[in-house]
């Protein structure tokens, strides 16, 4: 797995976080979402390291990155503070530029990246995600029923109990479907007590604090100011629950929205990692 690559804990200023690189090239910052690790992009990255530097980070509080020590300090797990972890982890590698994608839960922190350090993002891709405050706006029964996990992992104590008995069984996935280290890693980190906790800070600070940052730079009139591409799973709801997803995002930018479904499930990358590569250098090679 990440064959080439190296594999460092990197110690910054807020965070200290568990970072694969390799590659040449320019460099391309690639964020994971829930419940994975950054080996979800083990088949993503190679395909892309021929083109570009590929750095694949452990958000702060998910797999075997630190974790915030007060679980109800909302602002040490916002995207916010990942922004800043994602900038501080490019100027440790000597990036001062970069192009950048994120998944899910990584696709906020790689959104809130590019808003809060424009000068830094030069192109942006989102996969499967919109903006926090644009879900809660318009959320509506149908949401509610296929994103109920939203509000379940926000609430203080419970999620913790209903998981911790049985992660595997909470989170199910496979080996065949994910590949066998991959899996294995994925594993380590839910049995982790710690690291579940982590996670399911990401998605409290999301409730508390991460929408009122949203809506304070919508207020201001801050948009994306670099260009910006949106991957959607076509086997999974976004479509279903936005419909048109460009026309999502389209406030938030100030250049053209562009972009695509793939014909797979969540997990693009475990799922479709040579159509997600190829998009992706597309996209981020276009001049």
């Amino acid at each position: 797995m990440f064959e080439g690559f190296q594999l460092e804990m990197v110690e910054l200023p807020e965070a200290t976080l568990r970072v694969r690189y390799g590659g040449s090239g320019p460099p391309l910052l690639l964020l994971h979402g829930h419940p994975r690790t950054h080996t979800t992009w083990h088949a993503v990255a190679p395909l892309l390291a021929a083109s570009f530097t590929v750095v694949c980070p452990d958000l702060r509080g998910f797999g075997k990155s630190s974790k915030p020590t007060q679980h109800n300090d909302f602002e040490c797990y916002s995207k916010r503070a990942k922004a800043r972890d994602c900038v501080a982890l490019m100027d440790f590698l000597g990036f001062e530029a970069f192009y950048l994608a994120g998944h899910d839960r990584g696709s906020y922190a790689a959104f809130r990246t590019a808003l809060d350090h424009p000068s830094r993002v030069l192109k942006l891709a989102i996969l499967d995600g919109v903006p926090i405050l644009e879900a809660l706006e318009r959320c509506d029964a149908r949401f509610a029923s296929k994103w109920w996990h939203w509000f379940f992992y926000a609430q203080p104590d419970k999620p913790e109990r209903a998981i911790l008995p049985d992660p595997a069984g909470w989170y199910q996935a496979s080996a065949e479907s994910m590949g066998s280290e991959n899996y294995q890693d994925f594993q380590a980190a839910i049995q982790d007590p710690e690291t579940v906790i982590g996670m399911l800070g990401d998605y409290r600070a999301g409730m508390a604090i991460d929408h009122l940052h949203d809506r304070a730079d919508r207020e201001a009139g801050r948009t994306l100011q670099c260009p910006l591409h949106v991957i959607w799973s076509l086997r999974d709801d976004l479509e279903e629950i936005y419909g048109d997803v460009l026309s999502v995002w389209k406030p938030w930018a100030e250049q053209a929205v562009t972009g695509a479904g793939i014909d797979c499930g969540h997990h693009m990358a475990e799922e479709a990692p040579v159509e997600l590569a190829k998009t992706l250098k597309t996209f981020f090679d276009e001049r």
